[in-house]
Order: structure tokens, then C-alpha cells, then sequence
């Protein structure tokens, strides 16, 4: 039997200790930008309602301008329901946080339901949404005559 010397050292197939901490701090550093914005996902808390409420109020208000029809938009207080109508037809969503609604002509209710109507001139008075889960209370404030709205949260 021969054996023949080359005067090479075997190759070994691996990675070097200064290969794998760069790679590790790659990982991590990219860890550490990523997690974060994943941290909100999907957040059902008060705030994202908040959001989702706004953001009804603004389409119902849009499109009524937009297309110039009535829209109508329905808060269930007792069943935790907002469900809105417009030309793209019946939609329904729930929001476990929803504890009232008020309006400058109906007050603040709290119970049974509101039907609000944005004609083709838009919602005919200011709208607040409350929201609130233990200590946390958010209200979203919808003005009528600049189709904004704002979240003020409190505690």
C-alpha cells in the first residue's frame, strides 16, 4: 500500500469562530430592528379599535361626499357592533371596547343603539366614540365640518 504526502493539510469544511460572531450580530442586530414593529401586530387593544373606529368614520363620511349619497352608519352599544352602509353594501364589525356614543343632538348614550346618517354633504354634527378597557379610555372625536378625527386617550 502507498500513501502519498502532498505536503497539504487536509481541507477542513467549517466556519471560522470570527465567520460565526458576525454572523450573529447580523442576526441580532436585525432582531432588533424587526421584533419591535412585529411587537403591534395584530394588537386588538383599545388603541387599535380607536384606530379602526376613526377610520369607518372617515370612509362613511368620504364616500358620501365623494359620491354624493346618504350612508348610513349604526353603533350597536349592547351588541359592541358598528355596521355601516354605502354603495359597496352592508358591512359589520365588532369592538369589544366600544362604551358609548355621543352626539351634540342625542347626548351621550351608552345603551341600545345610534343610527347616524352622512348625507352628501357629509355626517351633519360632530361625533365622539368611546372606547375604554379597565383604566384605559380612548375617545375618538370625528368633526363634522373638516372630515378629521382625533384619539385622545386618557389614563
Amino acid at each position: 500500500m502507498i500513501f502519498r504526502c502532498s505536503g497539504r493539510a487536509p481541507s477542513v469544511r467549517g466556519f471560522t469562530l470570527l465567520e460565526l460572531i458576525v454572523i450573529l450580530f447580523l442576526v441580532s442586530l436585525v432582531a432588533t430592528i424587526v421584533l419591535p414593529t412585529f411587537g403591534g401586530f395584530g394588537d386588538r387593544g383599545v388603541a387599535g379599535e380607536a384606530r379602526e373606529i376613526a377610520s369607518i368614520l372617515r370612509y362613511v363620511h368620504e364616500s358620501a361626499i365623494s359620491r354624493k349619497e346618504t350612508n348610513r352608519l349604526t353603533f350597536d352599544l349592547d351588541g359592541q357592533v358598528v355596521s355601516w352602509r354605502t354603495l359597496e353594501g352592508e358591512r359589520k364589525k365588532r369592538f369589544p371596547s366600544m362604551k358609548g356614543v355621543t352626539i351634540p343632538s342625542k347626548g351621550t348614550v351608552s345603551r341600545g343603539g345610534v343610527t347616524l346618517f352622512a348625507e352628501p354633504l357629509g355626517f351633519p354634527e360632530d361625533v365622539q366614540v368611546t372606547l375604554g378597557k379597565g383604566d384605559r379610555q380612548v375617545t375618538v372625536v370625528f368633526r363634522s365640518l373638516s372630515g378629521r378625527t382625533k384619539i385622545q386617550e386618557k389614563g
